[in-house]
């Protein structure tokens, strides 16, 4: 049954497995699959809008791309399965495949756990297993691992790359392995179980730390199992030495390793004079030696104080003493720890021996990062963060790109840093090594201090414990107002008022949204139902969870059978009548009522519950508008869960024990158990079948079909970043072209990877030179108006990066980078531009003197501005041979002011310096250019050919992009007179991206409007009364809603109404559809649409 299990899960991951690469894989190899990139998918440096939730998968890394921390022993993993590729268009499906197998695994460890957790209760220790007692354990077992197979976050991550995969099963295997040494426990050797778990526990670390959090249950086991007698103040006990355990290998052993190796780093390199990474390789060895040294002295036990200085040595080589950035707290652990080894006489050594093994294993495994540090001495086209050395591993590894959130005493978002004489206020942390930036190669390697880290002072006036609602992002402030209620308390700071939210505010904050719209939520949507898959913000409309009772969704959400047609029929809407809920429900109880050995499994599930679940809430302290995927953290939450849903055919059969035979309550229990995994499967398949899917590789390749031969493209988040890696180092595609994310571009390791070859890409024209922006030199420049004329870029550069004093020296302010000016302006060769071939035809007579620049509402640029204008000014002195693009996806704050000059050219604006009408978000079309592109070039992913291909909502996102870029071609062409391009486009459009994939909604009035233009009323009217059918449904139901629900989604309410009263209707009765214009006025008035409140129409009067 265990292996059916096994089967069942496996067959159906590898029927809707994704073919291709998903949303934000990191590309790792090219054609001829060879590890040739390093780079990170790192969170901060995009605001999370996702495109598409396809591609391959590997959102935390693909083969040498890493996520940090990083996870190089998936990426190894990885690497072993791509072997097995017939060419490099499948290297995604069998990294798809690994999480398909491990996932596989995972259901078949969670069998097991249930059914050894399922005998504890029901079979007594001096009894043997009865037939009715073996049909109900396996019935728990089977029950309970497909319930989990076919829940919605454990799916999602299973038929993709993710790390979570991979997590998922390393942490059902170390809950497996402690349930096995619990049965074990008095055998000789049983120890080798727990030192197996802790090598599992450094591998995992290598994947995902969410292993770390198993600790307490593991820790629970060992002390039931331990203890003849455990008593509810030993089991505190137990859990605070595990809480304790934790934090000594979070916060002491996994950066203890990088902080140690970096002192010994310095000593031999800046002290002995040895090369770079000298002292790591010293340290590898020195660690590998001692410890096994203290091994072996707590085996032989020969001599005493041997033992006791080998152990103590190989504790502080590991850095576990070092738990605090305060160097001597760290030396008072260690002295404590001295004085406990040679102060005690009877020292529990086989304790102290399996400890000793234990960090040697972990260290084993956690060496594995070893692998970045190599890899990025390789100089791989894309080397995230660049962790050459130890210094930048751990800063890596710390996560410190991501900054510092408060935890239980800090900032709210009003709270000002703490200033004196207008100086921001900070405690000086540890020092900021990086290497020299050498200015010859015979230089000898050196590191320097460059910075210190800063812990920022805030108003203590306006800080508070717990603190939930910390951002002082203008969106996010407007999200902890609306989600708390905000009404605040006014506060004096400094002469000014403030109103600083309530910890009652805080805690309402706190429970409904990170616990109950970010965790329950979540829950509810695996084991009660789901609204539909779009991710919402608390709105009625999306992403809440339903139960199928109309009676209750009624109250919580809405009338749902007045939903319009698109969100009823939303594949993601999944109906369990909460019968997963219940059943786990009865399960927790039946376990928990079930006597002693009931008792102590509950709470070893529980805390395994727990611990993966709202612990992760309450530590992540997030901020508003998280993206959907945010429940895959707790995958091993909703685990645990599914093991009561296991327990609970014993539920069952134990209350039908009472009155029929044993046997055939047992078999009855068991069936009516597989309704649920069953109702489940029916429900969930369809919104998680991804095969035959391959639009975001093929997005990814569109971008990149919008560029010229050599050019270079601007892209800012992870969904026109990713996309474009993975299709030109693993499938080849265009590696001519340059992707430049100017998110990364902030960074000086950034700059210097964009100033070097890539395959067939070019060096970018970026004249900076290392020595003068590295290492934080100048990583913004002040805009001061030190004269009242223009600047070109190359003269405001030169002052720029010059270190004679006068270029720095500001009276009143000391010594700062600064420009002079913030008008500049880049001088153009018009017949260098000319022979570059860029400038379109019939634009050649409105070539531009000179590209203006105007920064006068800025205040500083920082150091991607800075690069971007550096590039483009060497770019025109060198007749403009590279052309330059900015995805139509990036935000415009990127621009730097060169939007002027933009032609669209598919999925990109090229700068062409020639003058443009452009406006604000409407630019110029290169229509010759892009009309190819888009109607011989362009690929669809399957959208186009697969009515039933399911596209979840950041495809559909796209799409509606897709159909945007359609809408600005085609108006273009008709403005030029070119009206058959112009139809065909319109109808390639509506034949490649299909309403009954992609539903039309007023994103379609305009295609709409030209096909009336284009005289093909007919089509024009089909689809405008598709718009004005979804419209009406959706008025029809918001106006069906109480206030509260309605006031949720006003936003949707306005534009469908609008677009009935403003756009459809009168377009009728312009082009003389007076019939259709009257059926939807009677329909928009029986919705509750007040059409004369926008207008009156003279229906007498038609064109």
């Amino acid at each position: 049954m265990a292996y059916f299990s096994y089967i069942c899960a496996y067959i159906c991951y590898n029927l809707d497995i994704l073919p291709s690469y998903y949303h934000e894989t990191i590309p790792i190899i090219k054609q001829h699959l060879r590890l040739d990139s390093l780079c990170d998918c790192s969170r901060n440096v995009y605001p999370y809008a996702r495109t598409d939730g396809e591609l391959l998968g590997l959102r935390r890394i693909h083969f040498v791309g890493i996520q940090t921390p990083g996870n190089p022993i998936f990426m190894l993993t990885g690497r072993f399965f791509a072997n097995f590729a017939s060419d490099p268009s499948h290297v995604a499906y069998m990294i798809n495949l690994m999480s398909a197998l491990f996932s596989a695994a995972t259901i078949l460890l969670l069998f097991w756990t249930i059914t050894h957790l399922a005998r504890k209760i029901i079979v007594k220790d001096s009894s043997a297993m009865t037939l009715a007692q073996m049909i109900v354990i396996l019935g728990c077992g089977a029950v309970g691992a497909l319930a989990y197979t076919w829940s919605d976050t454990f799916w999602f991550s299973a038929v993709e790359g993710e790390v979570y995969a991979y997590s998922s099963f390393c942490t059902a295997l170390v809950f497996w392995l402690i349930l096995k040494w619990e049965d074990v426990a008095d055998e000789p050797h049983s120890d080798r179980y727990i030192i197996l778990i802790a090598y599992l526990i450094g591998i995992s670390i290598a994947v995902h730390l969410l292993n770390l959090l198993t600790i307490p249950a593991l820790v629970l086991v060992y002390y039931f199992r331990k203890f003849g007698n455990p008593t509810t103040k030993g089991a505190l006990i137990a859990l605070l030495l595990s809480f304790a355990g934790i934090v000594f290998l979070l916060y002491g052993l996994v950066p203890g390793f990088v902080k140690v190796a970096g002192w010994i780093e310095l000593l031999c390199v800046n002290i002995l004079s040895m090369p770079f990474n000298s002292g790591v390789i010293v340290y590898f060895f020195l660690v590998i030696g001692c410890i096994s040294w203290g091994i072996y002295e707590t085996y032989k036990q020969n001599n005493i104080n041997r033992l006791r200085i080998s152990f103590l040595i190989s504790v502080i080589l590991v850095g576990l003493p070092f738990i605090s950035g305060k160097i001597f707290i760290g030396i008072l652990i260690s002295l404590a720890l001295a004085i406990f080894l040679f102060y005690k006489k009877q020292l529990p050594i086989r304790l102290l021996n399996m400890v000793l093994v234990s960090v040697l294993v972990i260290f084993i495994g956690y060496s594995s990062y070893a692998l970045i540090v190599i890899r990025s001495t390789a100089n791989t086209p894309m080397d995230q963060n660049s962790p050459e050395d130890v210094f930048a591993l751990g800063s890596y590894l710390n996560r410190e790109q991501y900054g510092d959130r408060p935890l239980f005493y800090g900032q709210t978002f009003v709270a000002d840093v703490e200033r004196k004489d207008g100086v921001p206020q900070y405690e000086e942390g540890a020092p900021i090594w990086a290497r020299v930036i050498k200015k010859s190669e015979n230089e000898p390697d050196r590191y320097e201090i460059i910075d210190h880290k800063r812990n920022y002072i805030y108003t203590p006036e306006l800080c508070m414990f717990f603190p939930r609602m910390y951002s002082p992002d203008g969106r996010h402030v407007g999200a902890y107002k609306e989600w708390s209620n905000f009404k605040g308390k006014p506060v004096s700071v400094n002469g000014r008022t403030v109103r600083k939210p309530t910890f009652v505010e805080n805690m309402r904050f706190f429970i409904d949204y990170q616990v109950n719209f970010m965790y329950w939520r979540y829950f509810m949507w695996n084991f009660a139902g789901r609204q539909n898959d779009i991710q919402g913000n608390g709105d009625a409309a999306y992403g809440n969870w339903i139960t199928g009772f109309n009676f209750i969704d009624n109250l919580l959400v809405g009338d749902q059978t007045l939903l319009p047609t698109d969100l009823k029929e939303n594949k993601g809407r999944n109906v369990f009548f909460m019968m997963p809920l219940l059943l786990g429900l009865l399960g927790l109880f039946f376990q928990l009522y079930s006597g002693k050995k009931g008792l102590e499994s509950f709470w070893v599930v529980f805390f395994l519950f727990f611990m993966t679940g709202l612990a992760i809430v309450i530590y992540l302290n997030q901020t508003p508008y998280q993206p959907r995927e945010r429940d895959y953290a707790y995958a091993g939450s909703f685990y645990a869960f599914a093991i009561w849903i296991g327990l609970g055919v014993a539920a069952i059969y134990k209350l039908l024990s009472k009155k029929i035979n044993p046997t055939l309550s047992a078999g009855i229990a068991a069936v009516i158990s597989l309704i649920v995994p069953i109702q489940m499967v029916s429900q969930t398949w369809d919104d998680h079948d991804r095969s035959g899917r391959y639009t975001c590789r093929d997005f990814g390749k569109n971008y990149l079909t919008s560029v010229d031969e050599n050019g270079i493209i601007f892209t800012n988040g992870d969904n026109d970043t990713f996309p474009l890696w993975y299709a030109q180092e693993t499938e080849g595609y265009r590696t001519d072209v340059r992707v430049c994310n100017l998110s990364y571009l902030q960074t000086d390791w950034y700059v210097n990877q964009m100033k070097s070859q890539a395959y067939e890409s070019d060096p970018l024209p970026i004249s900076m030179e290392e020595s003068q922006y590295g290492n934080k030199k100048r990583e913004y420049a002040y805009i001061l108006d030190r004269v009242d004329y223009p600047v070109s870029v190359k003269m405001a550069m030169d002052y720029f990066l010059s270190d004679d004093e006068r270029t720095k020296t500001i009276p009143g302010y000391g010594k700062i980078n600064h420009l002079p000016t913030g008008e500049l302006f880049i001088d153009i060769d018009k017949e260098k531009i000319l022979k570059s071939g860029i400038v379109p035809k019939g634009y050649e007579d409105k070539i531009v003197d000179r590209i203006d620049l105007s920064f006068k509402d800025k205040n500083t640029l920082i150091l991607n501005d800075l690069a971007i204008i550096d590039l483009l000014s060497t770019n025109a002195e060198t007749g403009w041979k590279r052309p330059v693009y900015f995805a139509t996806t990036v935000d415009p704050s990127f621009f730097t002011e060169t939007d002027k000059y933009f032609m669209r050219t598919g999925m990109a604006y090229e700068v062409v310096p020639v003058k443009l009408e452009n406006t604000p978000g409407r630019y110029q079309v290169n229509t010759d250019k892009m009309y190819d592109n888009v109607m011989n070039k362009f690929v669809w992913g399957g959208i186009d050919v697969n009515p039933d291909i399911y596209l979840d909502e950041t495809i559909r996102r796209m799409c509606y992009s897709y159909r945007i870029m359609f809408i600005d071609l085609i108006d273009q062409l008709i403005q030029e007179g070119k009206t058959d391009k112009a139809l065909k486009a319109l109808d390639y459009c509506m034949e490649k991206i299909p309403g009954d994939v992609v539903p039309h909604n007023y994103i379609s009035l305009q295609l709409a409007m030209d096909y009336y233009f284009l005289k093909q009323n007919e089509k024009g009217k089909a689809l405008l009364e598709k718009i004005a059918d979804s419209a009406i449904e959706y008025v029809t139901w918001i106006n069906s809603l109480d206030n509260n629900k309605k006031r949720s989604v006003q936003r949707d309410y306005y534009y469908n109404e609008r677009a009935l009263a403003e756009q459809v209707i009168p377009m009728f009765y312009r082009f003389g559809d007076e019939e259709s214009g009257k059926k939807y006025l009677e329909k928009a008035a029986l919705a509750g649409v007040d059409i004369n409140r926008y207008f009156k129409i003279d229906t007498s009067k038609t064109n």
